[in-house]
């Protein structure tokens, strides 16, 4: 383990961004996203949640496949294959990294997506604990701790009084540390009582929080018991607007739809984000299979808190960050629903 003064993170960047794309979280118009180090934007290292989740580095929001060209009856095909250069994203949160798990079960699986692969392929990630959870969190009902080591992160910090603790965890995080040898410091055994004391903090804060009761322990019932609850999720659902911000602000949701745009004799294939909770998701020529919000709704949350976990040894598919509670703007609240589930199986 090493540690880093506060006041050397900006040569820290300075060299990291000489060597890779390295992205942080800036603050700019309110929002707090992650941005390139030479964008426009403060740095902010305070706010938990960026306004744009993690997956939109190995999933973007829109992504070209290929282009083609006609001319005299001829089709020309260009494939577009993914940048080779690594990017270093720092300071991204516990629970953003393990969403990362959640889609790889998602997108390594056989037949492995290789665009994906690509995008986490070469992706550093340098974690940042959360020094002060807040109370619409409620990670630890998934067993994400603030200070835990998460196998998709490859260096991991803690912040605790004038320092970064720096703890390298893969061959990547290696190639960084080694970068900053010259700005990295070693850990003394009064550092470590320091850090030990931070870490005991954090967590009895997250044992304070107000939502971290909730036991998913029993949402175990019968998967027919649960769907066929009809009244239930119909009072869940007759708000809902359709809108899709709880599935583009979360984490871990990745449905998607495959496109072509054509213009003259040129045009294009690309992959864009998608959500359940739109009327057309999953529309085909004979019709649509949920023909109803209700249905719709009850497929999202259904999905995160049952079916995944059924399928992945009980992992679920939501790491209790929150942004869909903040952003849904009839206050839709998959909390709720988790009570609900839990009261009513």
């Amino acid at each position: 383990m090493k540690k880093i003064s506060k006041n050397n993170l900006l040569l820290a960047w300075q060299k990291i961004d000489e060597k890779f794309n390295l992205f942080l979280p800036k603050s700019e118009n309110g929002n707090v996203k992650f941005k390139n180090f030479q964008e426009s934007g403060d740095v902010d290292l305070r706010t938990l949640k960026t306004s744009v989740p993690l997956k939109n580095f190995v999933f973007p929001q829109t992504e070209t496949f290929l282009k083609f060209k006609t001319k005299d009856k001829k089709i020309k095909f260009d494939i577009t294959s993914v940048a080779e250069d690594e990017y270093v994203i720092f300071g991204s949160r516990p629970c953003d990294i393990k969403s990362l798990e959640i889609l790889d079960n998602i997108f390594l699986r056989e037949p492995v997506d290789t665009y994906y692969k690509a995008h986490r392929d070469r992706a550093i990630i340098i974690s940042l604990a959360c020094k002060n959870p807040e109370s619409s969190c409620f990670c630890g009902a998934f067993e994400i701790e603030p200070t835990s080591v998460n196998k998709a992160t490859d260096i991991s910090l803690i912040e605790a009084g004038d320092f970064y603790y720096w703890n390298t965890i893969s061959e990547k995080g290696q190639k960084i540390t080694e970068l900053l040898k010259d700005v990295l410091e070693e850990v003394s055994s009064e550092d470590l009582v320091v850090l030990n004391i931070e870490k005991d903090r954090i967590k009895l804060e997250v044992e304070k929080l107000p939502l971290n009761s909730l036991d998913l322990e029993k949402i175990d019932g019968d998967l027919q018991e649960i769907f066929d609850k009809e009244n239930m999720w119909k009072e869940l659902s007759r708000r809902c607007l359709a809108c899709g911000s709880c599935t583009y602000v979360c984490p871990t949701c990745h449905c998607y739809d495959v496109k072509d745009y054509a213009g003259n004799n040129a045009g294009e294939r690309f992959r864009c984000w998608d959500s359940c909770m739109f009327s057309d998701f999953t529309l085909m020529a004979h019709g649509n299979p949920r023909t109803d919000q209700m249905q719709r709704v009850r497929q999202r949350f259904m999905h995160k808190l049952v079916y995944y976990p059924n399928n992945h040894e009980g992992t679920y598919s939501c790491v209790g960050c929150g942004r869909c509670i903040e952003k849904c703007p009839v206050h839709i609240d998959i909390v709720k629903v988790i009570k609900k589930l839990v009261v009513n199986k």
